[in-house]
């Protein structure tokens, strides 16, 4: 049975060993990821474009409250391509290819910095209109998705000084 200055005295060892680590707890500050919040995401005017600014301002955890000091300008372009073929030669699946260029500028005017990045995700294809169009829409949500972890992945390489990985 442990006594509790043993207790004490191990717990006190783990902490010296955390604060030694870079451990930061949940909700403090953490150095270049607390500037994402002020970030101002400008994409296309469609539904995929709506689809990755939400997707990007709850990753970015976008502040309303505060101006923001940078914009990310995005430009969206999607191709989809059948894969399979029944014996109608309609396509069994289809293959939903997105390439999203950023751009993130100061507000205050310096150097912008940008990227490229491109998602693929597939989805079956339907008979039924409705159920063909849920199906598309949910390839485009799922891509929106990893396009805007994978923009925030290089905002903080970028605002972190890291060059960008391809």
């Amino acid at each position: 049975m442990r006594t509790p200055s043993a207790l004490l005295a191990l717990g006190s060892l783990l902490a010296l060993g955390l604060s030694g680590c870079g451990f930061t707890p949940l909700y403090g500050d953490a150095g270049v990821g607390s500037g994402l919040s002020r970030i101002a995401v400008s994409t296309p005017d469609t539904r995929l474009g709506y689809r990755l600014r939400e997707q990007l301002d709850d990753a970015l955890g976008h502040d309303t409250a505060r101006p923001p000091l940078w914009r990310l300008e995005t430009v969206v372009e999607q191709s989809r391509q059948p894969l399979g073929r029944r014996i109608d030669d309609t396509a069994t699946r289809y293959e939903l290819t997105v390439r999203g260029a950023w751009t993130l500028t100061p507000v205050t005017g310096g150097t912008p910095v940008g990227g490229v990045e491109v998602v693929t995700t597939t989805y079956a294809a339907a008979d039924q209109p409705y159920a063909a169009i849920a199906a598309q829409q949910d390839g485009e949500d799922r891509a929106a998705a990893v396009l805007a972890r994978r923009i925030r992945l290089n905002l903080l390489r970028a605002l972190s000084g890291t060059p960008p990985q391809p």
